[in-house]
């Protein structure tokens, strides 16, 4: 569990450097990047709380 948070907050950095380097460079692939990066990372958080509340629940 220890392992999947440090790479949720991983990937976090990771978009948020992405974002960065676009607003430095305005390169449109690093925009596209982060944002992929972000959307795939919410959504495994998403599955990573839902089983943690699945768990509760039982």
């Amino acid at each position: 569990m220890l392992l999947f948070r440090w790479l949720l907050l991983i990937l976090l950095l990771v978009a948020g450097v992405c974002f960065a380097f676009h607003a430095a460079t305005g390169q449109p692939r690093y925009k596209r990047y982060g944002w992929i990066i972000l959307k795939w990372t919410l959504l495994a958080a998403l599955g990573f709380f839902a089983v943690l509340f699945v768990e509760r629940l039982a």
